[in-house]
């Protein structure tokens, strides 16, 4: 039997990798806790280059990268329990890539819809909510369930 890096890390704890990883709700609000962390390196770090002078498109693909490898470091270690892992790494700069395009996606098409109902700022905040809150839902399942899924029980043969 292969042990994976999970197992590995969960057995030195005296654990099993099931048992070492925290459950759907503390995983949940620890996530949450981890973005908001992210998002204000991000919005911080994009703020501080463009006061240096980088143009605005060049200062949020930097800081979007760093708010991505802040956000990978914490959920790795603090909300899913993992080891290290290049494979993880990449799945999960991978995966906010494409629910990046999904966020800008569903925002462009709901505030031009959602304009002449209820105005301008009404609209940006509601586009701006549902996109973010797909986001985040897609991030969590996929982190939770494929990226970050802690190693099935071992099976026993008799």
């Amino acid at each position: 039997m292969r042990i994976t890096e999970d197992m590995a890390v969960a057995r030195n704890r005296g654990l099993t990798a099931r048992e070492s990883t925290p459950g759907l709700s503390v995983q949940a609000v620890r996530f949450l806790g981890v973005g908001v962390i992210a998002a204000i390196c991000d919005f911080g770090l994009l703020a501080l280059i463009m006061t240096a002078g980088l143009p605005h498109v060049s200062a949020k693909a930097l800081s979007w990268c760093v708010g991505t490898i802040v956000a990978y470091l914490l959920n790795r270690r603090w909300t899913f329990g993992a080891a290290p892992s290049k494979r993880r790494f990449a799945a999960v700069a991978s995966l906010y890539a494409i629910t990046f395009v999904l966020q800008v996606g569903i925002f462009s098409v709901l505030y031009p819809l959602l304009v002449p109902a209820l105005g301008t700022t009404a609209s940006q905040v509601l586009a701006f909510v549902i996109a973010q809150g797909v986001a985040t839902v897609t991030n969590f399942c996929v982190q939770r369930w494929v990226i970050f899924a802690p190693a099935p029980l071992p099976v026993s043969v008799r």
